[in-house]
């Protein structure tokens, strides 16, 4: 990614419009559209800007959600289904938007993406998603196990869904080009600036209390996502940090990248413990997912996922691991994001997996909300709370990852109906 500037140590405004907490996406984001609004914005990071999932995720940039248009259907009704998901293209199509019109250089490559069926019963489910996925306005299709080699270079899955909507693009490289855009705009972006705690005033403006100081603010938009921490517990209630982890290959030879990836698709597949890669624009195979849900760290994760990436690709025996890298992703009890307000103070978060395209969109949408727009549809969704004695430490998650190794042990062994 290009280097961006140090942008700590500058001096605080005494007062704005709005205090954005966090500087990833979704706060930069939303920095920037309401600056444009007119609105006097800072943006807040505690580290540096982008240095969480913002400049360390898999790069697929895809419309929809954790479930597929019947389960949404199934959860929220036909009306509310097709809203949200109409949001989801709306948002992938606003990222590509910006990276086109402003002429950043994220590498953008929006040749659709391929679910891959870990388990025989996925694949005989993927018909009746494709026809869901047409008629919500993504061209989609089902392929069967014999047809998966002129879309992929594996023979490890059961079928395919090709879904001919979004792709893939350079995560870090989309990010600075964001940043360039909202300081353009006139947000006031700040790192190295932790926020401790929010109060509220008897005027309903905000004391937004920091380790450099004290800003007033007429609004607060929380946008910490797996980073969220006690200076909004009501949030943190309501999100577990999970690590996701990824390892890249050294450049691959134009033959072995386009056996691999005939089409250029991003790929994922069905299983709970997911795997998600690309084959990037230098022809690297750029391979993520989830192997542990216990605290592990990056060298033990590396080994796991290369072990994995070559149970998928056998061709890759003799491809060096170059890189590996991890960092936190936020899970929500119902997997969706969420947007809304909490006692007064609006949130972004809990992306779930779809964090790409949906933070610039909750961002953007939260900052139309903020200067008195229409909330989105998502904003219709109730945020659950955890329901365990939970302040951020997620000490039950080794039981829940048992459950989930064990649902894809189930799955395997189920058979497909009828």
């Amino acid at each position: 990614m290009p280097t961006l500037p140090d942008r700590s140590g500058k001096t605080l405004p005494d007062t704005v419009d709005v205090a954005v907490v966090g500087g990833g996406y979704t706060g930069v984001a939303a920095g920037r559209k309401l600056a444009l609004q007119g609105a006097r914005t800072v943006v807040l990071e505690a580290r540096t800007l982008g240095w969480g999932a913002s400049t360390r995720n898999g790069g697929i940039a895809h419309p929809g959600f954790k479930w597929g248009p019947r389960a949404l259907r199934k959860r929220y009704g036909p009306e509310l289904a097709r809203a949200l998901y109409v949001e989801t293209v709306q948002a992938a199509d606003l990222v590509a938007g910006l990276i086109r019109d402003q002429g950043i250089d994220a590498e953008l490559r929006f040749n659709g993406y391929l679910e891959l069926a870990w388990a025989p019963s996925h694949a005989a489910a993927f018909p009746d998603e494709a026809e869901g996925f047409t008629e919500l306005g993504s061209p989609s299709r089902a392929i069967p196990r014999e047809g998966l080699a002129a879309e992929i270079g594996t023979a490890a899955y059961h079928g395919g869904l090709a879904v001919d909507a979004g792709g893939v693009l350079h995560p870090a490289k989309w990010f600075a080009g964001l940043v360039g855009l909202a300081e353009r705009a006139g947000a006031e972006l700040h790192e190295g600036v932790r926020v401790k705690g929010l109060r509220r005033q008897a005027d309903g403006r905000f004391v937004v209390e920091t380790d450099r100081g004290a800003i007033l603010a007429g609004q607060v938009l929380i946008a910490t996502n797996g980073y969220t921490d006690g200076a909004a517990p009501a949030m943190r209630r309501r999100v577990i940090p999970i690590g996701s982890y990824m390892i890249t290959t050294e450049a691959l030879s134009e033959d072995l990248a386009r056996e691999l990836s005939p089409t250029g698709r991003a790929y994922f597949d069905t299983r709970n413990f997911l795997s998600y890669w690309h084959v990037s624009a230098d022809r690297r195979v750029l391979f993520g997912g989830r192997v542990s849900f216990v605290p592990t760290w990056t060298d033990r994760t590396a080994r796991l996922l290369h072990r994995r990436l070559l149970e998928i690709h056998p061709q890759l025996a003799e491809a060096r691991i170059e890189y590996a890298w991890g960092g936190k992703v936020a899970l929500t009890m119902d997997r969706m994001p969420h947007i809304g307000r909490l006692g007064g103070v609006m949130y972004a978060m809990g992306y779930s997996g779809t964090g790409l395209v949906m933070s610039t969109w909750l961002g953007t949408r939260a900052a139309e909300w903020l200067g008195g727009g229409k909330p989105p549809a998502l904003a219709k969704l109730r945020f659950p709370l955890v329901p365990a004695p939970y302040e951020g430490r997620p000490w039950f998650l080794p039981f829940v990852g048992e459950f989930f190794r064990a649902q894809d042990r189930l799955a395997l062994r189920r058979r497909p109906r009828e």
